[in-house]
């Protein structure tokens, strides 16, 4: 069983890896690019949208959000783009660490402008 888990994830970001480069790629559709950047940037980032220690909420953005960026990044990026980006991926072994790096800094600018945010309205109350 562990086996097989660790296969899907393998399998994942290989798939994950390919869509990155499908995002690359001049024929894939704007549309197709924004959900495939999300999710590439959501999956590779060392940083959570909504953090894990969160009840419930946590986890369910790896559970729910992931999977269903992939599935409708698959059905709206051109079949013969796809299946030269799998080709691709499966060539280079795996993600490319600036996605990461830059996912990471994308997450990393949305919680700091939260905190941003939520300063302000205390310090706004308090006056």
């Amino acid at each position: 069983m562990i086996e097989n888990l660790k296969s899907r994830a393998r399998a994942l970001k290989t798939e994950v890896h390919a869509l990155y480069l499908a995002a690359r790629d001049p024929r894939t559709p704007w549309y197709a690019r924004a959900v495939i950047w999300f999710v590439v940037v959501h999956t590779l980032s060392p940083i959570d949208l909504i953090p894990d220690f969160i009840p419930v909420l946590g986890y369910l953005d790896d559970l729910i959000i992931v999977p269903a960026g992939v599935a409708l990044a698959i059905r709206w990026t051109p079949p013969e783009v796809l299946v030269e980006a799998r080709e691709a991926a499966r060539q280079a072994g795996g993600p490319d660490r600036r996605a990461a790096l830059v996912g990471g800094l994308f997450v990393f600018l949305i919680w700091a402008a939260i905190l941003v945010w939520i300063v302000n309205i205390i310090l706004a109350l308090r006056h």
